[in-house]
């Protein structure tokens, strides 16, 4: 191998390693972090290893940790978190999928337009839904509940599926659905029998979106939200924001680590079908 281009690839890896260890540094800390006691932060520094590692702090961060004047850990708000997300994943996952086949496979006068103005809600900030969507939650016996929540969420993940799929199913061949047709089959036998087989990477890439979108939002859990139906990320923010004599920054590391593992054990499982998938036609179109 020619020494100019050997020197070039160590430069490239070194890069690499360097930039990889910035972005890495922060969960390196909070890792560390939350394998320590009290005593070992106080005597230590924030990248020190912990001396005498313990999961005191995940124990009480998912059971015991304070958040506000309830005292019962998170574990109440991850489990309404897994409550909202599995539904509005699914959901807004299977109406994505059938509005992209029909806007592609089945267009009619005014499709184009109307994908079109389903785009807005793509770019739309969050904020301005809050009040009509607040008050539609009411009318509908839903404020305050887990499934106000999931309604909310499957709407406005809505633009989005529809945009994957609908990219997705352009590149489809038109030739199969006119066979089919032929054929004698009908509109929801060429989606489930011929289609949605097709489908996999699409399906990946949506639902992986999804669950992150979801799983990591905020502003929609602590506007739309009650006491007993508050998401995880809206637990995270009351347990770090609780005042006590001695602020435990293992215990809110730990919880930080809970809040982020399943997003990460799902990136960590499934990220090479999100790229797939990608690279098969999510963004094409």
């Amino acid at each position: 191998m020619n020494p100019g281009v050997r020197w070039s690839r160590l430069f490239i890896w070194v890069v690499l390693l360097a930039w990889a260890a910035w972005f890495l540094a922060p969960l390196y800390v909070m890792v560390v972090t939350s394998l320590k006691d009290a005593e070992q932060i106080r005597q230590g520094h924030l990248l020190s290893l912990p001396t005498a590692p313990t999961l005191e702090a995940w124990r009480k961060a998912w059971s015991e940790a304070c958040t506000g004047v309830d005292c019962n850990g998170l574990r109440p708000f991850f489990w309404n978190s897994v409550q909202m997300v599995v539904p509005a994943v699914l959901i807004s996952t299977a109406l994505g999928a059938i509005n992209g086949y029909v806007l592609t496979k089945w267009k009619f006068r005014g499709a184009d337009t109307l994908f079109a103005l389903m785009l807005f809600g793509v770019f739309m900030p969050m904020q301005v839904v809050l009040l009509p969507a607040s008050q539609i939650l009411g009318w509908l016996g839903l404020a305050t509940s887990v499934w106000g929540l999931v309604l909310v969420h499957v709407v406005a993940g809505l633009p989005t599926t529809t945009l994957f799929f609908r990219n997705y199913y352009v590149n489809l061949p038109d030739e199969l659905i006119k066979a089919a047709q032929l054929d004698g089959a009908s509109f929801w036998q060429i989606f489930f029998r011929i289609v949605l087989p097709l489908s996999t990477p699409i399906i990946v890439v949506t639902l992986i979106w999804q669950f992150t979108a979801i799983w990591n939002d905020f502003l929609y859990g602590v506007v739309f939200s009650g006491a007993d139906s508050k998401p995880i990320t809206v637990g995270l923010n009351n347990l770090a924001n609780t005042s006590s004599t001695v602020k435990e920054y293992h215990v809110d590391m730990a919880a930080a680590l809970i809040a982020a593992l399943p997003t990460l054990i799902v990136y960590v499982v499934a990220g090479k079908f999100f790229v797939r998938g990608l690279t098969a036609g999510a963004i094409k179109g």
